[in-house]
């Protein structure tokens, strides 16, 4: 699969280990615009990688700070 790395979204988080039955997994994996994500934390920042064609960071942010998780992108 081609993936435009225009789409591709990177954040740091404070993002733990996720359970597949929280709501936010749900979120993530159910979101229209989301089609990839996934969380590196392998890494120290806790790397958040979206993919997504109509999603803007700021809204990605909105929804990862409603779970009331720190996110910030990374340039």
């Amino acid at each position: 699969m081609d993936i435009d790395l225009n789409t591709v979204h990177i954040f740091k988080t404070n993002i733990g280990k996720i359970d597949t039955g929280c709501a936010m997994y749900h979120e993530l994996n159910n979101h229209d615009a989301i089609r990839q994500w996934s969380i590196d934390h392998e890494d120290i920042d806790c790397v958040l990688r979206v993919v997504s064609e109509s999603l803007q960071p700021n809204q990605i942010i909105t929804l990862i700070s409603e779970f009331g998780h720190q996110c910030r992108e990374l340039i």
